[in-house]
């Protein structure tokens, strides 16, 4: 009977693995390698919704220059995404593979509908 009152217990714990722990972990591994593809000139936008380019990093730091001849500093922790314009291709190229494989006609194709502005956003026509 004792091994029967453990299963609750187990599961528990197994949820709480799969539910908090792992997801904590693969999120902190991301942000160890956006930070790693960081350096100067890449265009990044803050967790706050700054857009900027990389002018110089340090050890805990980044300084962005936001506008020409503006610069302001952030904690590297505040890098939310790399919007370099190479980078990005690189990964439409791989999200358009996926998407011309699936042949479905169910709607028109919203990817020959958006434009490409300087920083590698896409805006809708």
């Amino acid at each position: 009977m004792a091994a029967v009152d453990l299963i609750p217990f187990v599961l528990i714990l197994l949820a709480f693995y799969l539910l908090i722990v792992r997801p904590g972990r693969n999120r902190a591994r991301a942000a160890a390698e956006l930070q790693e593809r960081l350096a100067p000139g890449v265009q990044v936008m803050t967790t706050s919704g700054m857009y900027g380019t990389i002018v110089e990093i340090d050890e805990e730091s980044v300084s962005l220059e936001i506008s020409p001849g503006t610069t302001v500093r952030f904690a590297k922790a505040a890098v939310g995404q790399v919007r370099s314009p190479e980078l990005a291709d690189a990964a439409g190229a791989e999200d358009h593979d996926d998407a011309d494989d699936a042949d479905d006609d169910s709607g028109p194709d919203l990817r020959t509908d958006l434009d490409t502005d300087s920083r590698g956003d896409h805006t809708i026509r």
